[in-house]
């Protein structure tokens, strides 16, 4: 309701809202936990011109979604009522929104925060919080074209957005672009003072390996990124700046090569599904440097695959992939109330019925290490 109201006034919005009112909006916005400390500088710096700014601004909250248009609403309101009176004039819309100018976390969500056994959340990590997102649509081999992938890119990045993460995206990568694009994430500035990460990768895939976009059936040195880099590359060696924080892997494709159906069968990895490999263990040795201490290798990871191991995922050619779909629709309903397991199992939860033309698909939780719960805490 809130985003299909403030829609309408994007023009009126741009031409009428002073620069001042923008850097307020920007502030509240940014208290909310709708906007994340890159989305405002973003504004401000890469916009140079009052309109610029308003229309960055509105642009950036339209994309994520009803909660952020609503709160954004709210603000106008205090901030510029004459305004809020030109965008509004049926002054409708306030039954909606005037009694709730912030979703703030609720009660029993709060209280989870002093919980041992919770994984912290602070309002400053909240701010610090960052994504990866790659999604391959276009292949050097046209059949291999992913349509419906337009739409889960977009579905993914206002959910990642909407739970305060500035999110890196790429998109139609090699394997070794996507390699790369690990790496370049793990030394990411804001990893430091983020409480968790997602990576998200959607592409074509095989068990074990997600398809960079060069691959061909039968190639010698077959364009495939390994699953297991992710695990390498953010695990507590090469980024320890991520240690003892919640990694959320998610991963939309097939596992096996097994027939699709007409809603044409979507490829993303997997990973080799061995369990994770044992850790370093605390023992008793003289270690007299105070500086050393023995980590986990593998620890804090968990992650949601589209299908279990040698079956296919299904995606539709226009609303795209199921998984993408159904994790948005628990994500909204529930993210408020659930740890990251939970909401996982209430995704997989609704395949149980799915089916088309007698074809099954059931997400996997996998390689999960996670040691605590993980609440996503929308609206810090």
């Amino acid at each position: 309701m809130a985003e299909k109201e403030l829609s309408k006034t994007r023009n009126k919005f741009v031409e009428k809202v002073s620069k001042t009112v923008v850097k307020q909006l920007l502030d509240d916005l940014l208290d909310d936990g709708i906007l994340n400390d890159g989305e405002k500088d973003s504004v401000l710096e890469d916009n140079t011109g009052r309109a610029d700014m308003a229309r960055a601004l509105f642009d950036v909250i339209k994309r994520k979604g009803d909660r952020a248009s609503k709160s954004m609403i709210v603000h106008i309101k205090s901030r510029d009522p004459e305004l809020f009176s030109e965008l509004f004039p049926s002054q409708h819309v306030l039954s909606d929104v005037a009694e709730t100018p912030k979703e703030s976390t609720p009660p029993q969500a709060r209280g989870k925060r002093n919980d041992g056994s919770v994984y912290p959340v602070s309002e400053a990590s909240f701010r610090n919080r960052v994504a990866l997102l790659i999604c391959n649509k276009v292949f050097t081999n046209k059949k291999f074209n992913r349509s419906g992938a337009e739409r889960d890119e977009v579905n993914m990045e206002k959910q990642l957005s909407a739970l305060g993460y500035e999110v890196v995206k790429h998109e139609n990568l090699t394997a070794e672009g996507m390699d790369n694009a690990l790496v370049k994430f793990s030394k990411h500035p804001k990893l430091k003072e983020t409480d968790s990460v997602f990576v998200v990768i959607m592409s074509h895939g095989k068990l074990g390996a997600v398809l960079g976009v060069n691959w061909t059936h039968g190639d010698k040195n077959p364009d495939e990124f390994p699953v297991n880099n992710i695990y390498t590359h953010l695990g507590s060696q090469k980024c320890p700046a991520l240690l003892n924080k919640p990694k959320v892997i998610i991963i939309q494709a097939c596992r096996g090569e097994d027939d699709g159906s007409v809603l044409v069968s979507d490829s993303v990895v997997s990973d080799d599904v061995q369990p994770p490999r044992s850790d370093l263990p605390v023992s008793d040795l003289d270690i007299e440097d105070d500086s050393l201490r023995c980590v986990h290798k593998e620890k804090d990871f968990i992650s949601l695959l589209s299908s279990t191991p040698d079956t296919v995922a299904y995606r539709h050619k226009e609303l795209g992939s199921f998984l993408i779909q159904y994790l948005a629709d628990v994500f909204d309903a529930s993210a408020r109330e659930d740890d990251i397991e939970e909401l996982f199992r209430k995704v997989m939860q609704r395949f149980e019925d799915f089916s088309t033309q007698d074809k099954r698909q059931m997400p996997t939780k996998d390689r999960c290490t996670l040691t605590k719960r993980f609440y996503l805490f929308p609206g810090q």
